[in-house]
């Protein structure tokens, strides 16, 4: 009979929970909360450790399961608009890593055993997390070359903002679950890291950081005199948020791929929108932003 020692298992398991959200992440091109992983991953480590406790193998029944891998989904990606592909990919992920640590671990004779859905090993903790981390590396590029957006495909287009003579250049993701729209016009808005788009504005009307994460206050200091007509407040609903505030600037001209789009709303987002830098700004259905 094996002996299986809580330390171990908490750690081995709240390791391989914290790689898999992890990679799925970075996959589904959102930001890295690290923290928020390291949060989920134990969450994993803890249900893994239960599972063996006296009077509680209930929790290995199917539906138990499930809310445990939808608390832990919650608690690392919650807030997220793709919730539900993060959640996809990381099923998907744990499927190929559980099969990918067994295989290794039989070829090199670990002793790797699954045991109630969790991984455990009797011998050489060392041997195990390496076996992990060369699954977790060969996954994870397997699934960006198959993830990949690319130009080629036409979800990443070049794009040029104009503002009072000043130009940026980023690249923009087409993002169909973009419905953001200008009140005024009833076209699409772009949403651009405002880090990023900070070289459009003179240095006495250019928002920093704080003045992203809050717009309200943003505005009644930086929409003075002729930029009173620049820049306003864009409501918007995500999931996770039921009304929050963008600050959002009318620029004079968006090019996408060098063919003008005239004058547009620029929405300004104080956090990344691409985990990598793979791109700097989300727009809707290109075609829809034709003059």
């Amino acid at each position: 009979m094996a002996v299986i020692y809580i330390d171990t298992l908490f750690l081995l398991n709240a390791l391989v929970d914290y790689l898999l959200l992890l990679a799925a992440a970075r996959l589904a091109g959102e930001p890295l909360r690290r923290w928020r992983f390291a949060l989920g991953a134990a969450l994993g480590g803890l249900y893994a450790v239960a599972i063996f406790l006296p009077g509680l193998g209930f929790l290995a029944h199917p539906l138990c399961r499930m809310a445990s891998a939808a608390l832990m989904l919650v608690a690392a990606y919650g807030g997220s608009r793709r919730l539900l592909r993060q959640g996809i990919l990381f099923v998907a992920l744990t499927c190929a890593f559980g099969g990918g640590v067994v295989a290794i671990g039989l070829l090199g004779g670990t002793g790797l055993a699954l045991g109630n859905g969790v991984f455990y090993s009797a011998l050489d903790l060392k041997v195990v997390l390496l076996s992990a981390a060369v699954c977790y590396g060969v996954l994870t590029l397997v699934f960006q070359r198959l993830n990949r957006h690319s130009a080629a495909s036409g979800e990443l287009v070049s794009a040029k903002l104009g503002l009072g003579g000043r130009w940026v250049a980023l690249t923009a993701l087409v993002d169909t679950g973009n419905t953001l729209t200008d009140p005024v016009s009833g076209r699409p808005v772009m949403v651009a890291e405002g880090e990023r788009a900070k070289e459009l504005f003179p240095r006495d009307h250019r928002p920093g950081p704080g003045d992203l994460r809050d717009p309200t206050s943003a505005l009644a200091h930086l929409g003075t005199g002729e930029w009173s007509r620049r820049f306003r407040l864009l409501p918007y609903r995500s999931v996770g948020v039921e009304r929050g505030l963008l600050l959002a600037v009318r620029v004079d001209e968006l090019e996408l791929n060098g063919r003008g789009r005239g004058p547009v709303l620029v929405a300004l987002s104080p956090t990344p929108v691409s985990d990598g830098g793979g791109y700097q700004a989300l727009i809707g259905a290109v075609e829809e932003m034709a003059l």
